[in-house]
């Protein structure tokens, strides 16, 4: 396996980067330097590797590189096995970043399905890959998109100080993200399961053996995603145009979205969520235990609420598992470093409110100085507008370098910049504001910390 050393040299020397190559790590397990994907700029070098944690990475340097880095992490979690392609699927989605002259790493994280503090511990362990590699960058950022939102602001509480107290991150730019914390951010997808069981008793089905709607799915069932899609569809014809559907689908449907606030087009992906992924989280990350409950929610929005409440599946979250689930995938809101967001008014997955809990997260620890939220009235969540990521990214420099603190207008306008780059339209909204996340979400009763 060839060594790293004589390439690294030259890349750092031909790229005029200040500051010693550190002391060189083993080499990857994998080719360390491999093909860049066709929309990476014209003479970007790439590196791939493997991890000791089993963690494959992504490592991305432009020809015109300005010296800082970002660190990504990736949204999901995928219940796939990791692989060596798979941090190039938000590297190609996020090119941006690379266009505007930053050096790019991203993680597969070491396995598949849930584990906030594992993605985080990954991810900083990428940072600490390319530092001794290339030397430390001029500025060194945390980028999280949706789930990966989460993971990043986490991996900034939990590894943003090295021993000496110095910072590790300089700024975070969180996009799309699941800000409201594990405790908070699933709360639906528990009501959409039992709601959705009330309806079409087809998970589990009538003649097959009962298991709890929290555990997602039976732990033995060898169901896979297009088995569950089958009967979600049989039962409300979601897949279906609507003129296809039959009345009684139609009318499942329109109440199953009406009482869990979620719009169609979203529906499947989040019963994908509540029964694929929430066997991953409770059974292999919870360790079987519960942390959902919905005793005690009033469900409103259907043909007949009274019959709801009083059909629906009850339960309750053990404090084991409630505690588990704070505990891995909590924020205690405690910023030490410029942090910046941007989130779609209309994001189908990730819902906006989720930035009001953010916020008051962040509040509570004192740190809103450090904190600057923008909103777009568009209706993705997987991928922005072009130019507002460039302004996100121009902004965070500006924030560093000349203490100029952003503002949604003065994004607004360096979008409107970077539109002449990236040839789309910018869409902040200087004037939104989210809504608690308590007009959005059912309130409930949860176990003492």
């Amino acid at each position: 396996m060839p060594m790293l050393r004589p390439l690294l040299l030259s890349l750092v020397a031909a790229f005029g980067m200040a500051g010693a190559v550190k002391a060189q790590s083993p080499a990857p397990s994998t080719t360390p330097v491999v093909d860049c994907p066709k929309s990476m700029p014209a003479e970007t070098r790439c590196y791939a590797g493997k991890d000791q944690n089993g963690a494959y990475y992504w490592i991305v340097i432009p020809k015109a590189w300005n010296g800082s880095l970002v660190v990504h992490a990736h949204g999901g979690p995928s219940l796939k096995k990791p692989a060596l392609d798979r941090p190039t699927e938000d590297l190609e989605r996020f090119v941006v970043t690379v266009q505007e002259g930053f050096a790019w790493a991203g993680s597969s994280y070491r396995h598949a399905g849930f584990g906030v503090r594992d993605a985080a511990a990954d991810t900083d362990n990428l940072r600490q890959i390319f530092w001794n590699e290339f030397g430390k960058p001029r500025h060194t950022l945390l980028h999280g998109q949706s789930w990966g939102g989460n993971v990043a602001a986490k991996t900034a509480e939990l590894y943003g100080k090295d021993a000496s107290g110095k910072p590790t991150y300089d700024g975070v730019i969180l996009t799309s993200g699941v800000l409201a914390g594990g405790s908070q951010a699933y709360d639906f997808r528990a009501d959409l399961r039992a709601v959705y069981q009330f309806y079409c008793q087809n998970l589990p089905g009538r003649d097959e053996a009962p298991y709890p709607l929290w555990e997602g799915l039976d732990l033995n069932t060898r169901m896979k995603r297009d088995d569950i899609v089958e009967r979600i569809n049989a039962c409300t014809g979601a897949e279906l145009p609507p003129a296809r559907r039959t009345p009684q689908q139609q009318r499942i449907l329109t109440n199953i979205l009406n009482v869990i606030h979620i719009p169609e087009r979203t529906f499947v992906s989040h019963m994908e969520w509540a029964t694929q992924t929430f066997r991953d989280l409770v059974v292999r990350q919870l360790k079987g235990q519960n942390p959902f409950s919905n005793t005690g929610v009033v469900y409103k929005g259907s043909d007949d609420d009274a019959a709801l409440n009083k059909g629906v599946e009850r339960f309750a979250a053990t404090p084991e598992g409630y505690r588990a689930l704070v505990y891995d995938a909590d924020l205690t809101g405690k910023l030490t470093v410029p942090t910046l967001t941007m989130h779609a008014q209309d994001d189908p997955t990730a819902f906006v409110e989720f930035e009001a809990a953010f916020h008051d997260t962040v509040a509570k620890a004192g740190a809103l100085p450090m904190l600057v939220q923008t909103f777009t009235d568009e209706h993705e969540h997987s991928k922005e507008a072009t130019p507002e990521y460039a302004a996100l990214f121009r902004g965070m420099l500006a924030w560093l370098e000349k203490g100029e603190k952003p503002t949604v207008t003065s994004l607004a306008a360096t979008c409107e910049i970077a539109k002449a780059t990236y040839g789309e339209a910018c869409h902040f909204d200087p004037t939104f504001l989210p809504k608690p996340l308590s007009t959005r979400v059912y309130s409930r009763v949860k176990p003492a910390l």
